[in-house]
């Protein structure tokens, strides 16, 4: 079994899960924003974040000699360690719901926002509860200001939204004056002049990325829809997202490290491929079960289809399988750093909204002709986000093995 066994390696590790971790949000975004149904995608996204977890157990968890205390990942599948392999399936769960509700929060609240949002309260709630769990091996006159830079981006973040909110809102506003000559608009278009945007031939058009053309384009294409709808959906969904992410670290790590001593004496710890193992079926399972559900009774009014209209949808297929092994891959190292430096740390991977506004940026558009308001919000957000990032692994301690 391959140990990462250096502070150098679990931060390599953790670098890595940030860049994994913010990127496949963002290819699920594009694939809603190109009308392909969420549950189509999270399907083929939960296959092959099961496979990544398959392909770390049989090759990192098979690497190197195996002893009593320390067993390779197919000889622990025979031991007696269920009450650490029900801890480690619980945060596969948890992690699962919290997955599944950010695709629908994406469309609702945006890519950036939400990310920030259940990033701040996976590190406000699940950084603390790991830290204690950890034995406070960090360092706290460093993790705790880390979590206070967390707090702070939270803040600049929500100020982002609102600014790109009412930024948007005038764009809609000018937009539905020209179209209805003159009719009044509240702060989204009312369902009449909603309806004779939406019915407008767009198609044929190219509108620049951040005009009021692009935006009404937007809905007309994506597959959840969101004009006229009410954001505290999005963000009621987002806020139990973000309780489910802060809960599936400090679950994986009793599952690895025993801290609540529920093994029998002489079994030893799950390694943490295994432990990995065991979450990613969870996951799995409830992903599969809640999805073909949402195939047949769609939640948010979105589109019913079938399981056959499932498998012969190919458009986009390949992305979705991308996304899953990015997750799985993703996860995967910020445990295996979680298990060298503490999972405390680990949680620095939280700030992969820098990674998510950046591809937000680049394949969405968002904020483009914006505000100066908003540019200098969405500068300070990241701004601070590179800095709890940055003290967060300077908190990182070291595991001593007993």
């Amino acid at each position: 079994m391959y140990v990462v066994e250096s502070k150098e390696g679990a931060i390599a590790c953790m670098v890595l899960a940030l860049l994994f971790l913010g990127t496949w949000p963002a290819l699920l975004t594009l694939l809603e924003r190109r009308g392909r149904l969420p549950q189509h995608t999270y399907l083929d996204y939960s296959i092959t974040n099961l496979l990544a977890a398959v392909i770390i157990a049989v090759t990192f968890g098979e690497i190197g000699n195996s002893s009593n205390d320390h067993p390779n990942f197919i000889q622990q599948l025979s031991q007696d360690n269920w009450s650490s392999v029900m801890f480690a399936m619980a945060g596969g769960i948890v992690l699962s719901l919290g997955n599944l509700s950010t695709q629908y929060a994406w469309a609702f609240v945006g890519l950036s926002v939400t990310e920030v949002i259940t990033s701040s309260i996976t590190v406000v709630i699940g950084t603390t509860l790991n830290y204690f769990l950890d034995d406070k091996i960090n360092k706290a006159q460093i993790l705790f200001p880390g979590v206070a830079c967390f707090l702070i981006a939270v803040c600049l973040g929500s100020a982002v939204h609102s600014s790109n909110a009412a930024d948007n809102k005038a764009k809609l506003e000018t937009l539905s004056v020209d179209t209805n000559k003159g009719s009044n608009t509240t702060d989204v278009p009312p369902k009449s002049s909603q309806a004779d945007l939406e019915s407008a031939d767009y198609s044929s058009l190219k509108p620049k990325a951040g005009t009021a053309d692009f935006l009404v384009q937007l809905e007309n294409r994506r597959s959840i829809k969101v004009f006229g709808k009410s954001t505290v959906i999005g963000l009621f969904i987002t806020f139990f997202a973000g309780v489910c992410f802060s809960l599936f670290s400090p679950a994986f790590n009793l599952a690895t490290n025993d801290q609540w001593h529920t093994l029998k004496d002489g079994v030893p710890h799950l390694v943490v491929y295994t432990a990995f193992f065991y979450f990613s079926v969870s996951c799995f399972v409830i992903a599969i079960v809640l999805n073909v559900v949402f195939l047949y009774r769609p939640v948010l009014n979105s589109p019913k289809t079938t399981f056959k209209a499932y498998v012969n949808d190919w458009n986009g297929r390949g992305w979705a399988f991308l996304a899953g092994f990015l997750c799985g891959f993703g996860n995967g190292l910020q445990f295996m750093g979680g298990q060298a430096a503490g999972y405390a740390a680990a949680d620095a991977v939280q700030a992969l909204p820098l990674v998510s506004t950046f591809w937000g940026i680049l394949l969405f558009g968002e904020y483009r002709r914006s505000s100066k308001k908003t540019y200098a919000l969405l500068i300070s957000m990241l701004l601070m986000f590179m800095v709890a990032v940055g003290v967060l692994m300077a908190s990182s301690g070291h595991r001593t093995e007993s």
